[in-house]
C-alpha cells in the first residue's frame, strides 16, 4: 500500500514540475506544441486516415472475417492467434504504428479475440513502415539508401521473433475456436455471414468508420504535440543529459561509445529525434550507430507507446505485454544489426541495393516526393477530413435525437 502512495505522489509531482517547465518556458512550449501539430496534419492524419477507415469498411463488409478464415491454418500455429490477425498484420507493416493496436482493439471490441490472443497479436504487429526505414532513417538521416536492407531485416526478423515467443503468452488460454484447414467456401461463407449481421447501409458504415478514425487519430495528435514539448523541456532544463549517465555505462559494457547515450535516450522518448540523433554522430562508427538505432527503431519510442495504451486503454487488453514484446523486440534487433551489418551492408556496398532505371536511389526520391506532398497537400486534406468528419457527426446525432423520424 505504502508504495502504491509512492508512485502516485510521484506522478502528481511529475505533472507540477511539468506544469512548471510551461509556465518557465512559454515560448519553447509553443514552438515545439506547433511542430507537434504540424507533423500530425501534414504526414501523420492525411497518412493513416484512409487506412482506418478501409480497415473499418473491410470489417464491416466481412472480408476480414474472410481473410480470418482463410489466414487460420498460418497464424495459429506460428502465433497463436486467429487468422485475422494475418490483415492486423499486413496493416500494421504497410502503415506503421500505432495502427497494428487499433485494428487489434477493433478485432477485441468486435469479440472475435480473446485478451490473451490481443495482447499476443498487439505485441508483433506495430512496427515502424518499409518507407520509414528505408526513406527517412537510411536515405535521409544517414544519407545511404543502402542501409535501408540492413535496419528492414534487423527490424522485421526480430518482429517475428518476437511474435514466435509472444505464443506462449498466457498458454493456459485456448483461444477462439476456428477452422485449421483451409476452405474457400467456408471462408466465403463466413463473410456472407458477416454481411448479414451487419446491416448497416453503405452511407451508415461510412460515416461510423470516418468518426472512428478520425477519434483515434485526434488522440494520437494529442500525444504526439505532449511528447514534442516534454521532449523539448527536457533538452532546455538539460535533463537528458543528466538521465543519460545511466544508458552510457550500458552502452560501454557492449563497448559502444557513451557519445551514443542522448540520441539513445532521446530515442526512448521519440523515435525520430533519437534516429536523427544517432545519425548525426562523426565520432562513433557506422556499426554502433546502426546497433543504437535498431535498438531505438525496436522500443518505438514512449511516444508511441503512450498512443497505442491509450487505443488499449478502451479495451481489457493490458499495456505490460506489449512493453515486454517492445524491449524483447529492441535487444533482438540490436543484436540482429550486429551480426548482420558486414553481408548486409559491408557487403553490398559496391552494387546499390536500391536504385531505379536512371541511377537515382528509388526510396530517397519516394521520400522527397512523400515529403513534399505532405507538405503542400497534408495540411488541407486533414482540414477537409476533419470537415467531413464533422458532417458525419452531425448526422449521426440527428439520427439519435429522431430514431423514428422517415
Amino acid at each position: 500500500m505504502k508504495k502504491n502512495h509512492v508512485v502516485r505522489a510521484a506522478a502528481a509531482f511529475s505533472v507540477c514540475l511539468f506544469a512548471l517547465c510551461l509556465i518557465l518556458y512559454p515560448d519553447e512550449v509553443l514552438d515545439s506544441s506547433k511542430n507537434g501539430l504540424l507533423i500530425w496534419g501534414r504526414n501523420v492524419f492525411p497518412a493513416l486516415f484512409p487506412f482506418f477507415v478501409t480497415a473499418e469498411l473491410l470489417t464491416a463488409f466481412g472480408v476480414v472475417r474472410f481473410l480470418g478464415v482463410v489466414l487460420d491454418p498460418v497464424m495459429r500455429p506460428l502465433f497463436c492467434v486467429p487468422g485475422a490477425g494475418g490483415f492486423v498484420w499486413a496493416a500494421g507493416f504497410i502503415t506503421g504504428f500505432p495502427s497494428g493496436a487499433k485494428f487489434t482493439a477493433d478485432l477485441r471490441k468486435q469479440g472475435k479475440i480473446t485478451r490473451a490472443e490481443a495482447e499476443r497479436l498487439v505485441s508483433f504487429t506495430n512496427a515502424s513502415n518499409p518507407l520509414f526505414l528505408g526513406g527517412a532513417v537510411a536515405a535521409g538521416f544517414f544519407h545511404t539508401p543502402e542501409l535501408g536492407l540492413l535496419l528492414a531485416f534487423s527490424h522485421y526478423s526480430s518482429n517475428i521473433i518476437v511474435g514466435l515467443i509472444m505464443r506462449f503468452h498466457a498458454s493456459h488460454d485456448q483461444g477462439t475456436v476456428s477452422s485449421s484447414v483451409f476452405s474457400f467456401g467456408t471462408a466465403f461463407q463466413a463473410l456472407l455471414d458477416e454481411q448479414h449481421k451487419d446491416r448497416r447501409p453503405f452511407g451508415k458504415k461510412l460515416g461510423d468508420a470516418v468518426i472512428s478514425s478520425v477519434h483515434t487519430l485526434l488522440m494520437i495528435g494529442g500525444f504526439i504535440c505532449i511528447f514534442s514539448v516534454l521532449y523539448r523541456m527536457f533538452q532546455v532544463t538539460a535533463v537528458i543529459d543528466y538521465l543519460s549517465i545511466l544508458p552510457a555505462v550500458a552502452l560501454s559494457l557492449f563497448s559502444i561509445g557513451s557519445e551514443t547515450a542522448v540520441p539513445l535516450l532521446s530515442g526512448i522518448l521519440e523515435i525520430t529525434s533519437g534516429s536523427r540523433l544517432t545519425s548525426s554522430l562523426d565520432t562513433v562508427s557506422l556499426l554502433e550507430k546502426m546497433v543504437v538505432v535498431s535498438f531505438i527503431l525496436g522500443f518505438s519510442g514512449l511516444s508511441v507507446h503512450a498512443q497505442v495504451a491509450g487505443i488499449l486503454a478502451e479495451t481489457d487488453i493490458r499495456y505490460l505485454p506489449f512493453l515486454a514484446a517492445r524491449c524483447l523486440h529492441a535487444l533482438l534487433a540490436a543484436a540482429i544489426a550486429y551480426l548482420s551489418f558486414e553481408p548486409l551492408y559491408l557487403h553490398q556496398t559496391d552494387q546499390p541495393v536500391f536504385t531505379g532505371p536512371i541511377e537515382e536511389p528509388v526510396l530517397v526520391s519516394l521520400w522527397e516526393h512523400s515529403l513534399s506532398a505532405s507538405h503542400h497537400f497534408g495540411g488541407t486534406a486533414s482540414v477537409c477530413i476533419l470537415f467531413f468528419y464533422l458532417i458525419c457527426l452531425h448526422l449521426r446525432k440527428n439520427q439519435v435525437r429522431t430514431p423514428g423520424h422517415k
